[in-house]
């Protein structure tokens, strides 16, 4: 690679890419750990699409018409910290820089979105963030089509690596924007042939040109170091209505001693190869030393885009008071006001007519109510969407020729409708939902993870809960997902007990801002168990007394979801007997462990009565609530799964493990001696 040349030919480019590699040299150096190799190759890219194309206001980090830049492969997080940097973003100072991976500092290992408000989404796990790009694509049309170009028009671009396009993820991201022709999309592939363990030839021959070609996307392949060919190929991508791949050939740790290896890869910390490299470069000067003319430059970059958004905030300030207070509730993330009384009218309706449903048909008839009063919720499912639920007659279809349409028929992609759905959150101005089989959770589960993490309040619909699946057997019969669901530290995971519940879950998850909700629901239909109208939304509390002991208080019947119903007749059949039984059905433990000690003590008061959690799923999470609480020792028990379930009707299978108000009865009786 001829430096020198690279340097005469363009040198005002040449020192403002330089100073991004320079910053990231002494970075990685100080933090003694790190990426360096994929900064210093792809700093050209970068340069071009912030100084030429990129649509932002680096003192307004978070304007909604700003172009949304995701840096895929996030190892490589020095990048968009120095782009910040350089371009004047006021959190990434230069002492943020030279603090990067440290304790409390903003510029973490990896890009994270709750830390720095220019930073889109959290990445680090390869595939993620390419994948979070086709929501963002997704998000901007939709709301393109809702409320005009005036207010929406901007494009979505992401830097992906080797690694992004290796994960299985990535194709089913690829996939879904090429059948939706997300025009929008510009997808970079650092094509640097370099893995940690070695070139990709080790791992790997994809033709990754045909196969973004194959699916649907419009493609070009440049020199990923001049930057007349970078700003060409951006600019024809653009133009296109395809999604776009611009494959860039770059050279991993450009100029470094460790320039096209895997050790490029990795943290680059020695002090004579980071002088040489530097040498190289043509940058003579200090540590974290960026020339006042190379750092004015890169300030007028920033600043370039103040104008287009004062002027977008003027055609805001321009139209009907109410689209534009729709527009600025979406995107501050509040419901609209009619969203209460929609619930409570539902409840009052169910209390009176008391179906028996599936939960899964219940968060149907909840989501009929409350679709066509969000204009902000966008549903969908991975190809299982009559088993879902989740489409309602006023969404219409997301497609090519209907960009005002509210359901995206994903196809058999859970990760990447997951993954989708994070982006379309963090875009901002949008609600986004999508089913699966809750069995399925385990495709789906990075993204679900990495939701709690960046606190996005994406809502999961998982449909078919426990062994009441019933004959598809225990390939498709959740036992230890509640478990690992309820593991996740920031997740809602509902399991509604019948239909008032499961409206209550509805309102806590679209009213949340910075919590996703998994919302676990049943094949088989349930009775109504809340027969009497309640305005207070008592799902919130997580538990709650649902039937008090008649008499004396001698036991304390815990369930959720489908097993509530069990509880309850269990209630009735100890009450015959003259034990006094309470039923509490906790829908969301994580809300119920969030309450205060006199309201959990009330529900699980101290005291002789014997407690018995009911759940068809894995006791992992319930001592908390069945030893703990100032439960008496030895005085609990269990009702629920140890093993994978069978393939037989429901109803055997309930029988065949136990989960019987019979068992319950028993249980409960051996307790009390």
């Amino acid at each position: 690679m001829d430096i020198a040349a690279l340097r005469a030919k363009n040198p005002d480019h040449w020192m403002k890419a330089a100073a991004i590699r320079a910053l990231t040299l002494d970075a990685v150096a100080a933090a003694n750990s790190g990426h360096s190799g994929m900064p210093m190759g792809m700093a050209d890219v970068a340069t071009v699409l912030f100084e030429n194309h990129l649509k932002f206001d680096a003192s307004a980090p978070k304007w909604p018409d700003r172009d949304r830049f995701i840096l895929s492969a996030g190892h490589g997080s020095m990048l968009i910290y120095s782009l910040l940097h350089l371009v004047g973003d006021a959190q990434v100072t230069l002492d943020q820089i030279k603090n990067f991976r440290q304790l409390g500092a903003l510029t973490a290992g990896h890009p994270e979105n709750f830390l720095l408000d220019a930073v889109e989404t959290t990445t680090g796990p390869l595939g993620q963030g390419i994948s979070n790009a086709v929501g963002f694509a997704i998000a901007e049309e939709i709301q393109r089509a809702q409320y005009g170009k005036k207010l929406v028009d901007h494009h979505t671009y992401a830097i992906a690596g080797d690694g992004c396009l290796m994960e299985g993820i990535s194709q089913e991201a690829i996939g879904l924007a090429g059948r939706l022709s997300l025009g929008k999309l510009i997808v970079f592939w650092d094509n640097n042939n370099i893995t940690i363990d070695g070139t990709v030839e080790l791992s790997d021959r994809t033709n990754q040109v045909q196969r973004f070609k194959a699916s649907g996307w419009h493609v070009q392949e440049i020199d990923g170091h001049d930057p007349e060919a970078i700003d060409a190929a951006i600019t024809a991508a653009k133009k296109s209505r395809k999604p776009s791949m611009i494959a860039c050939k770059t050279h991993i740790a450009l100029g470094h001693a460790a320039q096209d290896t895997s050790k490029g890869h990795g943290a680059l910390t020695d002090a004579d190869q980071l002088k040489a490299a530097k040498e190289v470069y043509g940058w003579n000067h200090g540590p974290f030393e960026v020339p006042a003319d190379v750092k004015s430059q890169w300030e007028a970059i920033g600043a370039r885009g103040a104008e287009e958004r004062a002027a977008w905030e003027a055609r805001l300030a321009e139209v009907g008071s109410a689209k534009r207070n729709r527009f600025e509730r979406a995107y501050a993330g509040d419901a609209p006001k009619k969203l209460s009384a929609t619930i409570k009218a539902l409840k009052k309706q169910i209390a009176e007519e008391a179906p028996s449903v599936a939960t899964r048909k219940s968060s149907e008839m909840v989501l009929k109510a409350v679709n066509p009063i969000m204009p902000e919720t966008v549903g969908g499912s991975a190809d299982l969407t009559g088993s879902n639920n989740t489409k309602t007659e006023d969404l219409g279809i997301f497609d090519v020729d209907n960009r005002k349409g509210r359901y995206i028929y994903y196809g058999i992609r859970e990760h990447g409708m997951a993954a989708a759905m994070n982006g379309m959150a963090l875009h901002g101005g949008i609600r986004p939902y999508g089913g699966t089989f809750f069995c399925f959770t385990d495709y789906a589960r990075p993204a679900m993870r990495l939701a709690a993490l960046m606190k996005t309040p994406t809502v999961f619909v998982m449909t078919h809960d426990s062994i009441g699946v019933g004959e598809d057997g225990p390939t498709h019969q959740p036992v230890e997902h509640l478990a690992i669901c309820r593991a996740t530290p920031n997740t809602y995971v509902f399991r509604p007990a019948d239909t008032a519940e499961t409206a209550e879950a509805w309102e806590i998850a679209l009213t949340s801002k910075d919590t996703p909700s998994v919302l676990a629901l049943t094949r088989q239909n349930l009775p109504t168990v809340r027969t009497e109208a309640k305005n207070t939304n008592l799902t919130e509390k997580g538990a709650y007394v649902l039937a008090e002991a008649e008499g004396k208080r001698q036991a304390i019947l815990i369930a959720t979801g489908s097993e509530v119903s069990v509880a309850m007749d269990a209630k009735a059949k100890l009450e015959a007997e003259g034990i006094g039984t309470r039923v509490v059905s906790m829908p969301c433990m994580e809300l119920f462990a969030e309450q205060d000690e006199a309201y959990r003590r009330k529900v699980l008061p101290a005291g002789a009565a014997v407690r018995v959690g009911i759940e068809a799923a894995a006791r992992q999470g319930w001592d908390q609530w069945l030893l703990g609480e100032r439960a008496k020792p030895g005085k609990s028990d269990f009702v629920g799964m140890d093993r994978f379930g069978a393939s037989a009707p429901a109803g055997q299978l309930f029988e065949k493990f136990g989960i019987t108000a019979d068992n319950v009865v028993a249980k409960v009786k051996t307790l009390l001696g």
